[in-house]
């Protein structure tokens, strides 16, 4: 332990607290001190306080991010601790998925490439002379790991800190399972977390414990009374490279994406029309409309010719004039059948193979490329349009990466369709079309709304000041507008349908249209989404196991859950609530990657998300079936093997009414093991980023409310923004980034606890700041010193005893005050206010203190009461610094960590913290006073020197004062807390208003009943003014550098006895605001 007086130098004051932190690790440690248990029989029971962080993933080292998430659990425990609770914080490594195969299948493909030591790679280098790369050589590694952006893996590994000799080995998938979890758990307890590190474990069925709860999980929700697995074919993110369903965690990028459904409308080429001879046939650019398509007609084998345009508005087919394309697309002729060949773009084209839309699964057959000009002018047969033949239109902005690549045009309804009509009307030479294309094609009215008429997107043209294209901006608020009101408000008025509100005419019309062969259901992801393994991803029609999400009674459930949880701020509740409406069946299974297996068909794994939604029920019990090692390849306390956790026997221990089962495992082991899980459940917290919201934290409400009895169900659940690191987005790429290990290593834990503590608690992102956690370095090396000198000071009889005086009492009325304070921050999980009151405010209350008593000595009763104080206060935060105080410099017993939270020694009296606030103010304002005046005297004037002085107190108000708020009064109503009368007149009728310091005091006090309430009119002061001046003599007289001061009620001051100065600034003196003048 450092604790030696030489003044650090460097990074010594760092080194010196993380000496201590070491220690105190090593004690904690060493005495089991985080180690829960459930209370035996005959003992007493203790409230429980059970939280937990999502387990991370184990394909790299824990950073930053993960730390900040995990630092609110962290606090939590802490807290509740002091509060008396047994505690409980088990902490698990998620190994399930893809990320880790992809990895490790890339690793085999490089070592494949260049070798096991990957030495290849650099010869390749050393001849191709890139000194770009000289970063990628393993002698460079340091400097690798601050960029992110690698072609290889190996390069990843290297900047993870892998010797180059060692990373061929985690071409074996398993391999990363026992290199990293280790590795997390040491950083883990470098950062002093209050971890029983007895229960945890990794996933996947190379656990062979976990593998059988996951297993026993998942049979119960299949087997259920209302089934929550169930089999069928749906729409899913897939990626083709795997072969799998590809879910959020299996992503590079893109989690939170879904699947976007349209309708796909059949638009027919006219092929009798571009087969006529050249002669008969418009042009387009100079050559003839479908030239490309006529050459090529044979390939297509006589099948009809479709356009498909995917749109999110079927029941607007009634008003098509046309269809778009953008004329640098490229597009493709794809077979369907022997009937029919669909013209898209390759991308559609691929989500079509898999959607059972083409003749075999996954077969794609391009039968002619062409780009967007060769269809330009095509003659189309569109459905549901009045018009026999429509013209295929360039269109500026058609995207190749949304929908088809075709966008069929609705000009009533749709403004950029509109806008676009007239663009071609107007300037046809311009764009090269025929004016026939365009210019007998009208909007067709189809849809009647409230605001905007029956031509929708006209009026909404009109009204934006739309001219062209180009006002994309306006273009994009017209769409939101009209599309909005035509859904929700809309009535269609053409068709067979007619009458019918559009919401419920939508999906008829679709239906009907996919039934007749006019339309198709076309499904992609709603966004980009890139697998794991770097494949572009698409949606499958596929047969799979998925979870009922969205099942009304189940959801109904997840709501009950929901609305009884302290979601602790209604963003987050909101946030849950909007993810319910929305969620719907999530697959469950896949094939490729690690996990557990269906117990039901062996050939799927189950999915990342789903096999991690209550494993904090197998944190309860794990310690008891495995033991010093992750893997569960070392039995536990009860000494059970995986093969006899039969499903009885986990219906046993979870379920309260499950019957004992036949088994050879004895009976009071199985009750220890149910009796743990009984104490500690259900979850107290669970705190995660607010990303998790959607998907894994809803995901453990359902299951939980589908799997456990009500009073089982979690009751909190907290979720925070991401982390900045120095007001930036943490990024590899960028070199803004640090793991766990290495703020660690440059601040120290608690210095990092601080600035994580500091860097914010709503689900905004948060802002670790590096000169935060330098800062507090500083902060806490100069505290543990002036505590070691203080307490030394005590043994000394350096410091005064006896009886509290005005200063004395402030200073404990601050301690109780910031006591109350950082127990509410706490309790709330406000942490950046609980570090304000637990150290900033606590510690300037100190100096405050420190400053008052420079005349006389402090008292030593108080200095022992706030160190103690400061200590408890700041574990939750600073565990090391709280614990060396409390052990080392205290010299009490046990580990402050079992220690109780710090209880007022009285009710606070706000009185003597309203005079304390006082004498401080008054010495301010004079100083402000005096340096305002000097400032405006002449240059070269001389300063008053004068170190004598009076103070001017006022006992009771100015009489006009009083009549005016007596006036005002009468004015205001309490019950609609505002001034319903004219307090001028009243003003007047006693003659107030010749005073010309009426009407500003007036308008100032009613500002402060309006914002503060009517306890403003109160004006008297909790505290007797002459006596706490008098107290404080000596520490005015030292703030003010003065030697005498004379304090003076205001009404003995006369003409007789005062100079006209003097009684100026006596008639200028109210309660509360003495007036100063030197002498």
């Amino acid at each position: 332990m450092a604790t030696d007086k030489k003044e650090p130098k460097g990074t010594a004051k760092r080194d010196t607290l993380r000496e201590i932190e070491v220690e105190m690790q090593k004690y904690w440690e060493e005495n089991k001190i985080f180690e829960a248990n459930a209370p035996k029989e005959g003992e007493p029971v203790p409230p429980k306080y059970m939280a937990t962080f999502p387990f991370p993933y184990m394909n790299g080292r824990l950073h930053l991010g993960h730390s900040f998430s995990l630092s609110k659990v962290e606090f939590a425990i802490g807290y509740e601790r002091l509060k008396g609770k047994r505690t409980l914080f088990p902490f698990g490594f998620h190994c399930t998925g893809m990320p880790i195969k992809a990895c490790a299948d890339k690793l085999k493909n490089e070592i494949e490439l260049f070798g096991q030591n990957f030495e290849k790679y650099y010869e390749q280098q050393n001849e191709n002379d890139e000194p770009a790369q000289a970063a990628n050589k393993p002698k460079h590694s340091k400097i690798a790991a601050k960029s992110g952006s690698y072609k290889y893996q190996f390069q990843t590994m290297l900047s993870l800190g892998i010797p180059i000799e060692e990373i061929h080995k985690f071409a074996d998938p398993v391999y990363w399972l026992y290199y990293f979890p280790p590795r997390a758990i040491d950083d883990l307890k470098n950062f002093g977390v209050k971890v029983d590190w007895r229960r945890s474990f990794i996933t996947t069925d190379v656990n062979p414990y976990y593998d059988s709860f996951v297993r026993w999980q998942f049979n119960r929700l299949k087997n259920h009374e209302k089934p929550k697995i169930k089999f069928g074919e749906r729409y899913t993110v897939y990626s083709i490279k795997d072969g799998q369903a590809c879910m959020d965690h299996d992503r590079s990028t893109g989690e939170g994406v879904g699947v976007q459904e349209y309708t796909g409308i059949k638009l027919e080429i006219l092929q009798d029309e571009i087969t006529k001879p050249d002669s008969e046939k418009d042009t387009y650019d100079g050559v003839p409309v479908g030239d490309l398509l006529a050459k090529n007609i044979d390939k297509f084998g006589g099948r009809k010719l479709y356009m498909v345009a995917a749109t999110l508005r079927p029941e607007t087919m009634y008003g098509q004039t046309n269809c778009f394309v953008g004329v640098d697309i490229e597009y493709g002729v794809y077979q369907v059948n022997d009937k029919e060949c669909y013209i898209c773009t390759e991308r559609a084209a691929k989500n079509m193979a898999y959607q059972g839309l083409f003749e075999k699964r996954g077969e794609i057959v391009k039968l002619l490329d062409l780009k967007g000009s060769d269809l330009v002018g095509v003659p189309l047969k569109a459905p549901l349009t009045p018009y026999e033949k429509v013209y295929t239109l360039p269109m500026e902005g058609v995207s190749p990466k949304k929908g088809t690549g075709v966008v069929t045009s609705v000009p009533s309804d749709a403004p950029a369709d509109y806008i676009t009509l007239c663009d071609l009307k107007k300037k046809h030479e311009y764009y090269k079309i025929n004016l026939k294309w365009v210019e007998n094609f009208e909007p067709i009215p189809i849809i009647k709304t409230p605001n905007f008429g029956d031509l929708a997107a006209k009026t909404a043209c009109e009204k934006l000041k739309i001219r062209s294209q180009k006002d994309k901006q306006q273009l994009e608020l017209a769409k939101e507008q009209v599309y909005k009101e035509g859904f929700y408000s809309g009535t269609l008025i053409v068709g067979k349908y007619a009458g019918k509100p559009v919401q419920e005419a939508k999906n008829i019309i679709k239906k009907e249209m996919v039934e007749q062969g006019l339309a198709i259901t076309y499904c992609e992801p709603e966004g980009l989404v890139i697998s794991r393994s770097g494949d572009e991803c698409i949606v499958s029609l596929m047969d799979q196991w998925f979870l009922d999400y969205g099942e009304p009674t189940w959801k109904a459930q997840a709501e009950k859950c929901l609305s009884q949880m302290n979601t602790y701020g209604e963003e987050t509740r909101n946030a849950f609530q909007k993810t319910l409406d929305w969620l719907n069946q999530w697959a469950c299974s896949r094939s490729f990657g690690l996990g557990s297996r269906l117990p039901w068909d062996p050939q799927y794994l189950i999915e990342s998300l789903s096999d991690s939604t209550i494993y904090m029920a197998y944190y309860t019990v794990a310690h008891f079936l495995q033991s010093n090692a992750l893997d569960g390849s070392k039995g536990g306390l009860a000494n059970i093997k995986p093969e006899e956790l039969t499903e009885p026997v986990w219906d046993y221990i979870f379920i309260d009414d499950a019957p004992f089962p036949e088994t050879t495992i004895p009976k009071e082991k199985l009750e220890s093991i149910r009796h743990e899980f009984q104490y500690f459940y259900p979850l107290d917290l669970r705190c995660s980023g607010k990303d998790l919201v959607t998907n894994h934290l809803t995901f453990f409400i359902y299951n939980h409310v589908a799997l456990f009895p009500e009073k089982y169900w979690p009751k909190g659940v907290r979720s925070n923004g991401h982390l900045l690191l120095n007001s930036e987005k943490m990024s590899k790429s960028t070199g803004n980034f640090i793991t766990l290990i290495d703020a660690i290593k440059k601040f120290g834990a608690d210095a990092t606890r601080i600035a994580l503590a500091d860097a914010g608690d709503t689900m905004d992102d948060a802002n670790f700041v590096e000169d935060n956690a330098n800062a507090a370095i500083l902060r806490l090396f100069t505290q543990k010193e002036w505590m070691e000198e203080v307490l030394k000071g005590i043994e000394e009889g350096k410091f005064r005893d006896g009886e509290y005086n005005f200063n004395d009492k402030v200073f404990e009325n601050e301690m109780n005050k910031f006591i109350l304070a950082a127990d509410e921050a706490y309790n709330n999980m406000y942490y950046r206010d609980a570090l304000k009151y637990s150290f900033f405010e606590l510690q300037s209350s100190r100096d405050r203190y420190r400053d008052a008593c420079a005349d006389d000595k402090m008292h030593k009763d108080l200095l022992n009461r706030f160190i103690e104080v400061q200590a408890l206060l700041l574990e939750p935060i600073a565990t090391h610094f709280s614990e060396y105080i409390w052990r080392i410099l205290l010299k009490k017993e046990g580990s402050i960590t079992n220690a109780k939270f710090p209880e007022i020694t009285k009710p606070v009296e706000e009185g003597i913290l309203h005079a304390s606030s006082y004498v401080r103010d008054l010495i301010r304002d004079i100083r402000v006073d005096e340096q305002n005046a000097q400032k405006k005297k002449k240059k070269g004037a001389q300063p008053v020197n004068s170190k004598n002085a009076k103070l001017f107190v006022a006992l009771k108000y100015p009489e006009w004062q009083d009549e005016s708020v007596a006036i005002l009064k009468e004015c205001w109503d309490e019950e609609s807390k505002s001034f319903v009368k004219n307090e001028k007149e009243a003003l007047a009728k006693k003659g107030l208003l010749k005073n010309k310091k009426v009407m500003p005091f007036v308008a100032a006090l009613k500002k402060n009943v309006i914002n503060n309430g009517s306890h403003a009119f109160d004006r008297r002061l909790d505290f007797e003014e002459m006596e706490v001046l008098e107290e404080n003599k000596k520490f005015i007289l030292r703030s003010l550098n003065l030697e005498n001061i004379t304090i003076v009620n205001n009404h003995e001051v006369t003409e007789e006895n005062s100079t006209p100065e003097e009684v100026r600034k006596a008639s200028m003196a109210v309660p509360g605001k003495p007036m100063f003048i030197r002498i």
